[in-house]
């Protein structure tokens, strides 16, 4: 059997034709930055829910990668009260073409966005 290999673009959601793959990215690099700093911290997800000031069962959701109804802005501003800090750096590119999205935490950078 024959089975051509292609590279991905570094957005699995775009490789696979998911509508609003970028949003979806950046999303679920977010949660997996909530997740690592709820397990961190050794919080009960009850204990980062009340922190965050929503349910149990929402930071399950998360921490399950479930971000249907969560935008991005809420994720950034829940790691905040996480204790995160955030940082934003824009530049412009030097190459025509669309820029890019990552997010990059002090352990790994996670392309968001091509």
């Amino acid at each position: 059997m024959d089975e051509e290999i292609i590279d991905g673009s570094g957005n699995v959601f775009d490789d696979i034709d998911i509508k609003d793959a970028q949003e979806m990215s950046l999303k679920a690099a977010l949660a997996m930055q909530m997740s690592t700093t709820i397990k961190r911290r050794q919080l009960t997800q009850r204990d980062a829910g009340e922190m965050l000031g929503i349910p149990q069962s929402h930071v399950s959701r998360i921490m399950k990668g479930k971000l249907e109804g969560m935008t991005a802005d809420r994720m950034l501003r829940m790691l905040l009260k996480l204790g995160c800090d955030i940082d934003i750096a824009i530049r412009e590119k030097e190459a025509a073409g669309s820029g890019r999205l990552a997010v990059e935490t002090s352990r790994t950078r996670v392309p968001a966005a091509a």
